[in-house]
């Protein structure tokens, strides 16, 4: 990562203070690694698409990956985001994407993402991974008549190009639905997506990992790289670890450093959350609540929320641009804030948590898979643009394909497999943010 945050943003002794990490706790101990160690594979980044993919590699392939994750196991996005298990890795546009992609390849991609709202409820099965499974599907609701209309549009398309199962819904469709939402022009019901717990998958799927084959170690962030031969050399504090092919699936938390062709093409955002205390039945009455799936907005401001198993709310928007203790705070007030204007009737509910991560952005707005063309014994999958609990599970599974030779680059649809991309100037990346922020703010644009 380029250093564009405060330092407390990549502090890894620091607890992220999410509500998620009250309710797992890791099923085994993943030590750093103290030695030279020697693997086939390796994996920098022990969040969902390193794990999956460590897991595709040893228990579908019989080759046992080593995965070198910097902080704890779940540290990063990976445990710390809102459970949407969700479609929607480009920041672009279904229409956009068409005009670009074309009809066939654009269908591929969306079936690619609902492949992986699937595969989590597969490995969750197959692996017995408790993920507190919420809802069926993720709901979109529309604020004016042009945001109604553009629903309408994603309706259109998602049945007809996307191959989706939706429903669109008007107020009243809504208030018997969702919730009661006056100020609401109606909602898009997506049925492919859901929520759950992202800390007790994330570390699932650790724990599954490991129990075919797979070695962790936490707290070993690769601080050199070098190349001998044919052989990749990756230096951590305490030891060295030598293989033959490295996956990079560091997504928001992928330094710039790290390899000359990862440099400067990834933009990480900070995203932040809240969550309330237990809500009662009479208070979830109150507002009319009728629904466990995962909702977001189409709003000059992006806000997204569900219930959580045990009846809190959880609210989520975009975060700040510095990450600071002082910039923390003003945005903790600012979040509950929006709540409570959201909320009206929940205006006095105690908030119980408060935390952010980073989520991870592309200079091309979509996701990134395949190997680096300077060395194709490197692959890489991130940029899942807040979307990554479903499609960084895919992503690994993809990565356990190519590394094995069950798939090439070539067959992943055009979307995946465009190549990285630096952004301009992209010491000013950060600026660029505040920038675009400002303008939206300005403009009552939707981020």
């Amino acid at each position: 990562m380029a250093i564009l945050y405060d330092a407390a943003v990549y502090d890894r002794t620091l607890s992220a203070g999410s509500y998620w990490e009250t309710t797992a706790v890791a099923e085994a101990n993943y030590p750093a690694l103290a030695q030279d160690e020697t693997c086939e594979v390796a994996i920098i980044g022990g969040g969902i698409t390193g794990l999956s993919a460590a897991l595709h590699l040893a228990r579908d392939y019989g080759i046992q990956a080593r995965i070198l994750e910097a902080g704890g196991l779940a540290w990063g996005a990976s445990g710390r985001n809102g459970g949407f298990c969700c479609v929607g890795a480009a920041a672009l546009g279904g229409d956009r994407l068409l005009k670009k992609f074309g009809q066939s390849e654009t269908r591929r991609y969306y079936q690619a993402q609902r492949e992986g709202t699937e595969l989590v409820k597969q490995l969750a099965a197959e692996e017995a991974i408790q993920i507190d499974a919420q809802g069926d599907g993720e709901i979109e609701i529309a604020y004016g008549g042009d945001r109604w209309r553009g629903l309408v549009a994603d309706y259109e398309f998602l049945t007809e190009i996307a191959d989706y199962p939706c429903k669109l819904w008007l107020p009243k469709d809504l208030a018997e639905q969702v919730y009661s939402n006056p100020g609401a022009c109606g909602a898009l019901h997506i049925g492919v997506s859901f929520g759950l717990n992202p800390m007790k998958y994330t570390l699932g799927l650790a724990s599954a990992a490991c129990q075919h084959g797979a070695v962790l170690h936490s707290h070993s962030p690769v601080e050199a790289w070098e190349k001998d031969g044919n052989w990749h050399l990756l230096h951590t504090p305490a030891g060295r670890l030598k293989a033959k092919t490295v996956i990079v699936a560091t997504n928001g938390y992928t330094e710039d450093r790290l390899h000359p062709q990862l440099g400067d093409r990834l933009l990480p955002l900070l995203s932040s959350i809240i969550t309330t205390r237990p809500l009662t039945a009479a208070e979830l009455e109150a507002q009319g609540w009728r629904t466990e799936t995962p909702i977001h907005e189409t709003h000059n401001v992006l806000f997204y929320y569900r219930l959580l198993k045990d009846g809190r709310l959880l609210f989520g928007s975009r975060g700040g641009t510095v990450g600071d203790r002082a910039e923390n705070e003003r945005r903790h007030r600012w979040m509950v804030q929006a709540f409570q204007e959201k909320f009206p009737v929940w205006r006095d509910v105690e908030i119980t948590h408060s935390w952010n991560g980073l989520v991870c952005a592309s200079a091309t707005l979509t996701p990134h898979l395949g190997r680096l063309t300077a060395d194709e014994s490197i692959f890489y999958g991130f940029a899942y643009h807040g979307s990554g609990v479903s499609t960084g599970t895919w992503s690994g599974r993809a990565l356990a394909q190519l590394v094995t030779g069950r798939a090439q680059v070539r067959d992943l649809c055009a979307i995946f497999r465009q190549p990285l991309k630096k952004f301009p100037l992209p010491a000013l990346r950060i600026w660029y943010l505040r920038a675009t922020f400002t303008l939206a703010d300005l403009l009552k644009l939707s981020l």
